[in-house]
């Protein structure tokens, strides 16, 4: 596996967002939305150091199934626990790829009547875009591979993998 992103470079990257967000978001008591289960790793290391008072909540949606490539049909597979009614909400994804997955999301939470909602993303494949999207906190850019690591899976492996990964046929 070659890395694309190690551990040090996403740990420093996520100081830089974190204090970020801190800034934007001290005072407003925000709900976080995890993305299961990609963002779940990027999640825990980034709430860890926001300096404000939050909430988190957890929506789990599919567009891949088994496969490397988004079907772009979106399902909600788990669903918030909270009302997110005049709340300021940050979604935390661990990717954006077609954007058609985070366009469907924004549509669905939007239309709960939230105070705002921006993403958070640890990463960007720019080059696959279908949709635009309005992505305030970005982590990295990257080509259009196929990658793992870091809460991202293949076929559910490699979620535990320190850094971020190219597949051994992408590399």
């Amino acid at each position: 596996m070659k890395i694309l992103i190690g551990e040090d470079e996403l740990q420093s990257r996520i100081d830089q967002l974190a204090e970020q967000i801190t800034r934007d978001y001290k005072g407003l008591q925000p709900v976080i939305i995890c993305v299961l289960k990609g963002a779940v790793i990027f999640v825990a290391d980034l709430v860890r150091r926001l300096d404000f008072d939050l909430e988190m909540d957890f929506m789990a949606v599919s567009s891949y199934g088994m496969t490397t490539d988004s079907s772009g049909v979106v399902r909600i597979l788990k669903d918030l626990d909270m009302d997110i009614r005049d709340r300021h909400v940050l979604i935390v994804e661990d990717i954006i790829d077609s954007g058609l997955t985070l366009t469907y999301l924004l549509k669905n939470l939007n239309s709960r009547g939230p105070a705002s909602v921006e993403i958070c993303a640890l990463l960007d494949k720019p080059d696959r875009r279908k949709a635009a999207l309005p992505c305030r906190y970005l982590g990295f850019s990257i080509p259009d591979k196929f990658v793992i690591g870091y809460g991202l899976d293949h076929a559910e492996k490699g979620r535990n993998l320190p850094y971020i990964g190219l597949m051994e046929d992408e590399a």
